[in-house]
């Protein structure tokens, strides 16, 4: 499978969230290959979200967002969860980022098993910090280059239609609600594939 180039994450935020359905996450750590199928991400942009982690200005935390796009930008949520996105913006918006919040698993199933407690294949990965548990995700994968074959990842994968695709509201904010910058596909991405 080809790696992601970095023009691809160089466009609007919203539209790459979608483009990312059906991309295939990589990430190697202890001689291990781990992946997965994206098959639900949410956009975040800046100025004109207020959900976004940008909205207020760039800090510590959020500075990865207004840096180079195909870069991984990780967070500590909850005191105790991380979450893994990949920023991605067009060239007249300062900051955004996709966050990636559900993977069908492919390989390394029995690594994220023992990560994750668990041998419900369907409970591994069917959450952003379920995401980033079972695929040993933390702060420093940060600033991850996710356009170079490294430690984590993002490259070419099943191919999901724009109609197999599902629009809604983000998940677990209380801003920007009326934002569809949900996305996710029901389609099994091992048909027809």
């Amino acid at each position: 499978m080809k790696i992601l180039a970095r023009s691809f994450y160089d466009q609007d935020t919203v539209d790459v969230a979608q483009a990312l359905i059906g991309k295939i996450l990589v990430r190697k750590i202890n001689g291990n290959t781990i992946s997965g199928v994206i098959v639900e991400t949410e956009a975040y942009r800046y100025k004109d979200d207020p959900a976004s982690h940008t909205y207020g200005g760039m800090t510590g935390r959020n500075q990865a967002m207004f840096g180079p796009v195909g870069r991984a930008y990780v967070y500590f949520t909850y005191g105790m969860h991380y979450c893994v996105n990949a920023v991605a913006k067009s060239q007249d918006c300062d900051a955004g980022a996709v966050l990636l919040r559900s993977l069908v698993p492919l390989q390394g199933i029995d690594f994220m098993s023992v990560q994750r407690n668990t041998c419900d294949i369907s409970n591994l990965t069917n959450g952003p910090a379920k995401l980033t548990q079972a695929l040993m995700i933390t702060k420093k994968e940060y600033g991850e280059d996710l356009t170079k074959k490294s430690s984590l990842y993002i490259t070419d994968g099943f191919e999901i239609k724009k109609s197999e695709i599902l629009a809604g509201p983000r998940i677990g904010i209380k801003k920007a609600i009326d934002k569809l910058w949900n996305f996710k596909t029901t389609k099994n991405v091992f048909e027809e594939n």
